[in-house]
């Protein structure tokens, strides 16, 4: 039998067992059971009762922060030389477009985040094999691929991520830090499943929204009440 340790010990017994929470309770709850000596990620996992692998039951989008991931974002610019000054002005932390290409195509992937723009998009092909198990391929749905590079590159910054469901029906995401508020915690996930929400596909039959769970880095999850999130 697995032992528990001390801390796992303390965050059970300030967890109601059985008990489903608000969402403001969680954001709250989630500070207290967080016991490592890192800022701790605070993630949301949003089961949905859709099936991925119809088209028509696909979830996406992107969605905005309010107050940001309080992550660092490593973003580049893959953009022609007339775009790389708005790039780097804008906050981008590499910008250029062939020598990173090349880059890339001998396995360097170490940014969070790629921005381009349509005519550049055919460049990018050849390394979908690279780029896409990363989920670094850039996307016309999610604002990544566009001629306003500057506006792309400080939403990203600013904390505007885009998410997919997966296989399992899941959406998962983070949405601050540990560090953050309760408040500024119930802000972001709030508008993260309102955001859900409102992308329910028409062909979903049943219950959307089937539970949402929110967690630390290591921590234990906290069921949350769907009703209880405020529009």
């Amino acid at each position: 039998m697995a032992r528990i340790t001390k801390n796992k010990k303390l965050a059970l017994e300030k967890l109601e067992k059985g008990k489903i929470y608000t969402l403001e309770e969680a954001s709250a709850m989630v500070k207290e059971i967080t016991s490592t000596k890192f800022d701790a990620a605070v993630d949301i996992d949003i089961r949905l009762g859709v099936d991925p692998r119809k088209a028509n039951q696909m979830v996406r989008g992107v969605v905005s922060l309010p107050h940001g991931t309080g992550k660092e974002v490593k973003v580049l610019a893959l953009v022609t030389p007339d775009k790389e000054q708005d790039a780097k002005d804008a906050g981008a932390d590499y910008v250029g477009l062939d020598e990173y290409l090349e880059k890339i195509k001998g396995g360097w992937t170490d940014v969070d985040v790629i921005i381009t723009m349509p005519p550049v998009m055919g460049k990018l092909g050849p390394l979908g094999r690279i780029l896409g198990p990363r989920g670094l391929m850039p996307n016309p749905k999610s604002g990544t691929v566009t001629m306003e590079v500057a506006k792309a590159v400080k939403e990203i910054k600013q904390g505007k991520i885009d998410f997919k469901v997966d296989k399992y029906g899941i959406v998962h995401t983070s949405v601050g830090k540990v560090s953050f508020t309760p408040e500024k915690i119930n802000d972001n996930a709030a508008e993260f499943i309102n955001t859900i929400v409102k992308l329910k596909p028409v062909a979903a039959k049943g219950t959307y929204i089937k539970s949402i769970y929110m967690s630390s880095t290591m921590s234990l999850g906290i069921q949350i009440d769907p009703k209880s999130i405020q529009e």
